[in-house]
């Protein structure tokens, strides 16, 4: 009986075109956000296991607790963040075969900062769900969360000084914020994204990392109203010195000069452009199982 078993889900897995042990995943919720919401991430959860039987899926918590989770999505220094990612990733025996990874806006950043300085185990496939991985600027127009006083303090913190060294180790927004009127200012004093997109330097460990992976997909939203420009989604971004005209990514210096492995990972088909109509994280279920599940096998 039990080897009948387990013929027939071996079957049903080919039937429904996944492998019959299925690549675990691990997903990482945005701002404001926690592990297990049940409208977000545990839903999300919820339906890549409905559809694909026997997968593992770790939502990613930073904390004790869902509220110290979300409090932390503002409030803890990134570097440290990943650290701890990486930690829970090296001791979880679930994914010591590889894993697939699937972040949610800033969830995305950091999950490629994850493959970029965390290799094993090893990240097969990359998914950025609104991720803005050449950062945010004047954005945080519709904050998060529960309490509209942490949201109007962080706007005035990151107007004051975005880039002054107890913001950016105290302010999660802040390490990410790419002001390209500031730009200099940005390169020097980012403790984050300017690191993990190589604007003081090449880490050749960072570039062989990232490009080790089989896809990097990122998805746009076409609507945004959140991430300042939308197109940082796709990495691209304003020109530098003003804020109204941007660049895709190709047109880009870290594009131009192949400083992440960007340019050969795309000439490889490892580059995956994706747009869905809609706001910042809105997207139908029906458009997740066909564009994204594909990816997860």
């Amino acid at each position: 009986m039990a080897a009948l078993r387990a013929a027939v889900l071996v079957l049903l897995g080919l039937r429904l075109g996944f492998a019959a042990t299925a690549v675990p995943l691990v997903i990482w919720h945005g701002m404001g956000d926690s592990c297990c919401n049940p409208q977000s991430m545990g839903y999300i959860k919820k339906i890549v296991e409905n559809k694909i039987p026997g997968i593992y899926v770790l939502s990613l918590k930073i904390g004790s607790n869902l509220i110290q989770d979300m409090e932390n999505s503002f409030f803890m220094n990134v570097n440290d963040q990943v650290t701890e990612v990486c930690s829970q990733l090296a001791k979880d025996p679930h994914l010591k075969g590889g894993y697939n990874a699937m972040g949610f806006s800033q969830g995305g950043q950091f999950l490629r900062a994850v493959a970029q300085r965390c290799p094993s185990p090893p990240m097969l496939n990359l998914i950025s769900v609104g991720g803005q991985h050449q950062g945010s600027v004047y954005g945080f127009p519709r904050c998060p969360g529960e309490s509209s006083h942490i949201c109007d303090w962080i706007r005035k913190t990151l107007d004051l000084g975005a880039y002054t060294q107890a913001v950016q180790e105290h302010l999660v927004q802040a390490e990410y914020w790419h002001n390209p009127l500031k730009e200099e200012d940005y390169r020097k004093n980012s403790i984050f994204l300017a690191d993990i997109n190589q604007e003081r330097g090449i880490n050749e460990t960072y570039k062989k990392n990232l490009m080790a992976l089989k896809k990097f997909v990122m998805v746009k939203f076409l609507n945004d109203t959140m991430v300042d420009p939308p197109i940082s989604e796709w990495f691209g971004f304003y020109k530098s010195g003003q804020a109204k005209e941007t660049i895709p990514l190709k047109e880009t210096s870290l594009y131009t000069e192949d400083r992440l492995g960007l340019q050969e990972m795309d000439k490889a088909g490892k580059l995956v452009f994706l747009g869905v109509k809609g706001d910042h994280l809105h997207f139908s279920e029906e458009w997740f199982y066909t564009t994204i599940l594909p990816f997860l096998q």
